[in-house]
């Protein structure tokens, strides 16, 4: 059986309804983990999740060991990703408290390690990144959302800013203009990284914000973590289905 693994975003150190079955701190080639790797069962199906901030939301998004916690994944024996980020809403379509599964993304960021293939003796390795998550997964989600009554934004594209300070609205306008639907931190380089180890890899997203410039509101932390609150239940009851499917899938 395939295992699945959640990276659990701003809001997710722990991952609601999971069983806990082993708890472990990881160490690779790569440097350690942002934090324990968790294996578990959440209804039925067997998983692997990992916070990507660390336990206590101690990385930002520009200091993630984001190699080391793919290679920990790949060391598990996943082979499938699915990774929930907080994120700002550009399109008018995605005002705070969406949920969206994105199927593209821009990469505004600078200075992070970009791929396995860093170093001369790694070698080189260019991965088709045409389409950057999987559609086999996407659809999974999609289908789990609509058992579950989750209402979804489906498709968008996802432009990764290097943070972790929030963006100017000329920034967000910008990204506007290149067609970004939806702002964040993290889908990158996780998402690139994840196609080099052959990850099939969907962002689940939610709206906690809108992007800078969008709303008469202040963006304040204390706003935005209200709304990480009050899409925890939907995530939650979205990916007991998803995961129940899957289960039904493999058996």
């Amino acid at each position: 059986m395939s295992v699945l693994a959640i990276i659990g975003g701003s809001g997710f150190a722990a991952l609601p309804g999971l069983e806990v079955e082993e708890s472990r701190p990881v160490e690779t080639r790569y440097g350690a983990t942002s934090a324990s790797l968790i294996r578990g069962l959440l209804n039925g199906q067997p998983l692997c999740f990992l916070a990507r901030h660390g336990a206590e939301h101690r990385l930002a998004p520009h200091r993630i060991n984001y190699r080391a916690n793919i290679q920990a994944l790949v060391d598990a024996g996943c082979s499938s990703v699915v990774a929930l980020g907080a994120v700002g809403g550009i399109h008018p379509s995605c005002p705070p408290g969406t949920l969206c599964v994105p199927d593209q993304l821009i990469d505004y960021t600078y200075g992070r390690v970009q791929s396995f293939y860093n170093d001369e003796a790694d070698g080189v390795c260019h991965v088709d990144f045409s389409e950057p998550y999987s559609p086999v997964l996407r659809q999974q989600l999609i289908a789990a959302a609509a058992v579950a009554e989750t209402p979804l934004y489906e498709g968008g594209t996802y432009g990764v800013s290097q943070g972790p300070r929030l963006e100017t609205a000329a920034e967000i306008r910008r990204m506007a203009r290149d067609g970004c639907d939806l702002v964040g931190m993290t889908a990158m380089p996780e998402a690139a990284l994840a196609r080099e180890r052959d990850l099939d890899y969907a962002t689940l997203a939610f709206v906690v914000n809108w992007g800078a410039g969008l709303s008469d509101e202040a963006i304040t932390m204390d706003a935005i973590n209200e709304q990480i609150g009050c899409c925890a239940d939907a995530i939650g009851r979205l990916l007991a289905v998803f995961a129940e499917q899957r289960a039904a899938l493999s058996g």
